[in-house]
């Protein structure tokens, strides 16, 4: 009896991950790029026919149900992104203004993130993206505890250790341990000499539409060289923003009491110069051999 053919290892694999929150982050309260942004992404996804998973915060699914319902319809995994964009597990650096949960807090809030994704959407969130990737050792802990199967939170451009997802440690999220929830490392160009201080330059976003596709390219291709040296298939998480598809505000934005100023680089190139740079993106990975994945995928097949 002859052997079950294998399934083709993968020349990389990836996931696309959408953080659906309010526009330019935590720096204002509008979603303009959720209502706008999010057909953009779906259209493309559509035209080269991958899927994708969309991390929500619980406010963006009640202020918007239709979105929620939009990725829904064309096929997608809804994951859950917090509740307001807030610093849910440990600053990596800080942020003025912005300060993380206190351990004890975590638990509830994440579980009212969820209750509130799952009440609009239909279905029960199993995947999780920590805002700006802050997570942390009681933030992966809590989302055991509510039955998540996947956390996309783990900064590769700052711990450097983990290439492709594992399972954490109870006592340490960025250690392989026995949790059955998997972490999914977000890609970071580790081939390259860092200059910042915490390995930010390191990771590529918003690279695609501050340059283009092609200069992020270059990365992914010395990454995908530094895995298959290292011995082990390439994975690339990435997180974009439905925000990103729509073009911003640039410089001073004033509302409430007071202004914020994005650097540049934040907005730049919202819009349609984006959506033409992830096209030509999604094009090159599709010719690089790349094998698309809804974030839950990986935890189905690492079981």
């Amino acid at each position: 009896m002859s052997e079950p053919a294998q399934k083709p290892t993968p020349a990389l694999q990836v996931v696309l991950g959408f953080d659906c929150e309010t526009d330019i982050g935590s720096w204002t309260p509008y979603y303009e790029g959720l209502v706008n942004g999010t057909p953009v992404i779906l259209d493309l996804l559509d035209k080269h026919g991958i899927t994708a998973t969309f991390f929500f915060t619980g406010h963006s699914v009640r202020a918007h149900p239709e979105s929620v319902r939009r990725v829904l319809t064309a096929g997608h995994e809804v994951g859950c992104h917090s509740i307001y964009h807030e610093t849910v597990g440990d600053s990596l650096f800080d942020i003025p203004g912005l300060y993380p949960l206190l351990p004890e807090e975590v638990p509830n809030r994440l579980r009212t993130a969820t209750e509130w994704v799952e009440a609009v959407s239909g279905t029960r969130p199993v995947s999780f993206r920590a805002p700006r990737l802050f997570g942390s050792t009681a933030m992966l802990n809590a989302l055991e505890d509510l039955g998540y199967m996947t956390d996309a939170s783990y900064p590769m451009y700052y711990f450097r250790d983990r290439l492709v997802p594992y399972h954490p440690s109870r006592t340490d999220w960025t250690a392989e341990g026995d949790l059955r929830i998997v972490e999914l490392p977000n890609f970071a160009d580790l081939s390259m000499q860092c200059r910042d201080p915490f390995g930010r330059d390191a990771d590529q976003w918003p690279l695609f539409r501050t340059e283009n596709a092609d200069a992020l390219l270059r990365h992914i291709d010395g990454y995908s060289t530094y895995c298959i040296d290292a011995g082990v298939t390439p994975f690339l998480c990435f997180y974009f923003h439905p925000w990103e598809f729509w073009p911003m505000p640039q410089g001073e934005i004033h509302y409430g009491e007071g202004a914020v100023r994005p650097d540049p680089f934040i907005v730049k190139n919202c819009g349609p110069y984006a959506a033409s740079q992830l096209d030509r993106l999604l094009a090159a990975l599709i010719e690089r051999g790349a094998r698309f994945c809804q974030a839950r995928q990986i935890a189905e097949e690492m079981t």
